[in-house]
Protein backbone atom coordinates (compact mmCIF):
# COMPACT_ATOMS: atom_id res chain seq x y z
CA UNK A 1 0.00 0.00 0.00
CA UNK A 2 1.20 3.52 -0.80
CA UNK A 3 0.20 6.93 0.58
CA UNK A 4 0.09 10.03 -1.59
CA UNK A 5 2.38 12.79 -0.32
CA UNK A 6 1.81 15.24 -3.19
CA UNK A 7 4.07 16.70 -5.85
CA UNK A 8 7.54 17.31 -4.41
CA UNK A 9 11.15 17.51 -5.61
CA UNK A 10 12.17 14.10 -4.32
CA UNK A 11 14.35 11.71 -6.34
CA UNK A 12 16.93 9.30 -4.95
CA UNK A 13 19.85 9.60 -5.18
CA UNK A 14 20.16 13.33 -5.90
CA UNK A 15 23.68 14.41 -6.87
CA UNK A 16 25.88 16.96 -5.15
CA UNK A 17 27.37 18.99 -8.01
CA UNK A 18 29.76 21.89 -7.51
CA UNK A 19 29.06 24.01 -10.58
CA UNK A 20 31.77 26.49 -11.60
CA UNK A 21 31.71 29.34 -14.11
CA UNK A 22 33.41 32.67 -14.73
CA UNK A 23 31.54 35.95 -14.37
CA UNK A 24 31.69 38.74 -16.98
CA UNK A 25 34.95 39.99 -15.45
CA UNK A 26 36.62 36.57 -15.52
CA UNK A 27 36.26 36.00 -11.76
CA UNK A 28 35.63 32.32 -10.86
CA UNK A 29 32.46 31.35 -9.04
CA UNK A 30 31.13 28.09 -7.64
CA UNK A 31 27.77 26.93 -6.29
CA UNK A 32 26.31 23.69 -5.05
CA UNK A 33 23.52 22.28 -7.22
CA UNK A 34 21.47 19.13 -6.71
CA UNK A 35 19.08 19.37 -9.64
CA UNK A 36 21.04 17.68 -12.42
CA UNK A 37 22.49 14.58 -13.99
CA UNK A 38 23.50 12.82 -17.17
CA UNK A 39 21.03 13.65 -19.93
CA UNK A 40 22.55 12.23 -23.15
CA UNK A 41 25.01 9.49 -24.10
CA UNK A 42 26.01 10.61 -27.60
CA UNK A 43 27.24 13.27 -27.43
CA UNK A 44 27.88 12.92 -23.70
CA UNK A 45 25.90 15.66 -21.93
CA UNK A 46 25.20 16.73 -18.36
CA UNK A 47 22.31 18.95 -17.29
CA UNK A 48 22.11 21.28 -14.31
CA UNK A 49 19.08 23.33 -13.33
CA UNK A 50 19.63 26.63 -11.56
CA UNK A 51 17.35 29.39 -10.31
CA UNK A 52 17.62 32.64 -12.26
CA UNK A 53 18.31 34.43 -8.96
CA UNK A 54 21.70 32.73 -8.54
CA UNK A 55 24.93 34.44 -9.47
CA UNK A 56 26.07 31.25 -11.24
CA UNK A 57 23.05 31.48 -13.56
CA UNK A 58 24.33 34.88 -14.74
CA UNK A 59 27.87 33.51 -15.12
CA UNK A 60 26.78 30.58 -17.29
CA UNK A 61 24.57 32.83 -19.41
CA UNK A 62 27.59 35.10 -19.95
CA UNK A 63 30.19 32.46 -20.88
CA UNK A 64 28.05 29.55 -22.14
CA UNK A 65 30.32 27.11 -20.31
CA UNK A 66 30.52 25.47 -16.89
CA UNK A 67 32.18 22.64 -15.04
CA UNK A 68 30.59 20.09 -12.76
CA UNK A 69 32.90 19.07 -9.95
CA UNK A 70 32.20 15.98 -7.87
CA UNK A 71 33.38 16.36 -4.27
CA UNK A 72 34.55 13.56 -1.99
CA UNK A 73 32.92 12.78 1.36
CA UNK A 74 35.82 14.60 3.02
CA UNK A 75 34.68 17.81 1.26
CA UNK A 76 31.08 17.82 2.51
CA UNK A 77 31.57 21.02 4.57
CA UNK A 78 32.91 22.92 1.57
CA UNK A 79 30.12 21.60 -0.66
CA UNK A 80 27.49 22.74 1.81
CA UNK A 81 29.16 26.15 2.20
CA UNK A 82 29.16 26.72 -1.57
CA UNK A 83 25.36 26.47 -1.49
CA UNK A 84 24.93 28.89 1.42
CA UNK A 85 26.80 32.00 0.23
CA UNK A 86 26.56 34.07 -2.96
CA UNK A 87 29.71 34.49 -5.02
CA UNK A 88 28.50 37.92 -6.02
CA UNK A 89 29.93 39.39 -2.82
CA UNK A 90 32.60 36.95 -1.60
CA UNK A 91 35.39 34.76 -2.98
CA UNK A 92 34.02 31.36 -2.07
CA UNK A 93 37.17 29.59 -3.26
CA UNK A 94 39.39 31.57 -0.86
CA UNK A 95 36.94 31.17 2.04
CA UNK A 96 36.80 27.38 1.55
CA UNK A 97 40.53 26.97 0.91
CA UNK A 98 39.99 25.57 -2.57
CA UNK A 99 41.64 26.42 -5.88
CA UNK A 100 39.97 27.50 -9.13
CA UNK A 101 41.90 26.19 -12.14
CA UNK A 102 41.33 27.58 -15.64
CA UNK A 103 40.11 24.83 -17.95
CA UNK A 104 42.13 24.33 -21.09
CA UNK A 105 39.04 23.29 -23.12
CA UNK A 106 36.08 25.44 -21.97
CA UNK A 107 35.71 29.00 -20.66
CA UNK A 108 35.10 27.92 -17.06
CA UNK A 109 37.17 27.00 -14.02
CA UNK A 110 37.27 23.68 -12.23
CA UNK A 111 38.18 22.85 -8.63
CA UNK A 112 41.70 21.47 -8.20
CA UNK A 113 40.88 19.69 -4.94
CA UNK A 114 37.80 17.81 -6.23
CA UNK A 115 38.51 14.29 -7.49
CA UNK A 116 36.44 14.73 -10.65
CA UNK A 117 35.81 17.72 -12.94
CA UNK A 118 33.46 17.54 -15.94
CA UNK A 119 34.13 20.35 -18.43
CA UNK A 120 31.08 21.40 -20.45
CA UNK A 121 30.05 23.83 -23.14
CA UNK A 122 26.39 24.86 -23.14
CA UNK A 123 24.42 23.35 -26.03
CA UNK A 124 20.86 23.95 -24.81
CA UNK A 125 19.06 26.25 -22.38
CA UNK A 126 15.48 25.53 -21.30
CA UNK A 127 13.37 27.77 -19.09
CA UNK A 128 11.41 25.34 -16.91
CA UNK A 129 9.75 27.74 -14.46
CA UNK A 130 11.62 28.63 -11.28
CA UNK A 131 14.69 26.85 -12.70
CA UNK A 132 16.54 27.06 -16.00
CA UNK A 133 18.14 23.89 -17.28
CA UNK A 134 21.58 24.18 -18.85
CA UNK A 135 22.62 21.19 -20.95
CA UNK A 136 26.37 20.99 -21.26
CA UNK A 137 28.15 18.88 -23.83
CA UNK A 138 31.04 17.14 -22.06
CA UNK A 139 34.27 18.26 -23.72
CA UNK A 140 36.62 16.59 -21.24
CA UNK A 141 36.74 15.03 -17.79
CA UNK A 142 39.66 15.53 -15.44
CA UNK A 143 40.01 12.79 -12.81
CA UNK A 144 42.38 12.53 -9.88
CA UNK A 145 45.02 9.89 -10.73
CA UNK A 146 44.29 7.93 -7.55
CA UNK A 147 40.68 7.39 -8.66
CA UNK A 148 41.49 6.00 -12.11
CA UNK A 149 41.41 2.22 -12.57
CA UNK A 150 41.58 0.61 -16.03
CA UNK A 151 41.24 4.03 -17.73
CA UNK A 152 37.96 4.88 -15.98
CA UNK A 153 36.92 6.40 -12.67
CA UNK A 154 36.35 4.14 -9.66
CA UNK A 155 34.08 6.12 -7.32
CA UNK A 156 35.04 3.90 -4.39
CA UNK A 157 38.49 5.49 -4.52
CA UNK A 158 37.17 8.94 -3.48
CA UNK A 159 33.66 8.28 -2.11
CA UNK A 160 31.28 10.83 -3.60
CA UNK A 161 28.12 11.53 -1.63
CA UNK A 162 24.56 12.46 -2.46
CA UNK A 163 21.80 14.72 -1.20
CA UNK A 164 18.58 13.38 0.31
CA UNK A 165 16.05 16.13 -0.55
CA UNK A 166 13.31 14.62 1.61
CA UNK A 167 15.35 14.71 4.84
CA UNK A 168 17.72 17.52 3.71
CA UNK A 169 20.88 15.59 4.63
CA UNK A 170 24.00 14.39 2.82
CA UNK A 171 24.42 10.62 2.53
CA UNK A 172 27.62 8.65 1.93
CA UNK A 173 28.01 5.81 -0.53
CA UNK A 174 27.19 2.27 0.45
CA UNK A 175 28.65 -0.99 -0.78
CA UNK A 176 28.40 -2.32 -4.34
CA UNK A 177 25.25 -4.40 -4.80
CA UNK A 178 26.25 -6.17 -7.99
CA UNK A 179 27.25 -5.80 -11.63
CA UNK A 180 24.96 -3.59 -13.73
CA UNK A 181 23.59 -4.99 -17.01
CA UNK A 182 24.25 -8.46 -15.65
CA UNK A 183 22.34 -9.19 -12.43
CA UNK A 184 18.92 -8.89 -14.08
CA UNK A 185 19.73 -11.65 -16.58
CA UNK A 186 18.69 -14.16 -13.94
CA UNK A 187 15.09 -12.99 -14.50
CA UNK A 188 15.08 -13.42 -18.29
CA UNK A 189 17.04 -12.96 -21.48
CA UNK A 190 17.75 -9.35 -22.51
CA UNK A 191 16.14 -8.03 -25.68
CA UNK A 192 17.94 -6.14 -28.43
CA UNK A 193 16.10 -3.00 -27.38
CA UNK A 194 16.51 -2.22 -23.72
CA UNK A 195 14.08 0.08 -21.90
Amino acid sequence: MKTSIGAKTIVFPTPVFLVCAYDANGRPNVMTAAWGGICCSTPPCVAVSLRKATYTYDCIMEKKAFTVNIPAETQVNEADFFGLVSGKRVDKFAMAGMTAVKSDVVDAPYIEECPLAIECEVVNIADLGLHTQFVGKVIDIKAENSSIVDNTVDSRRFKPFWFDPARRVYVGMGEDLGKAFSMGKSLGEPSEENG
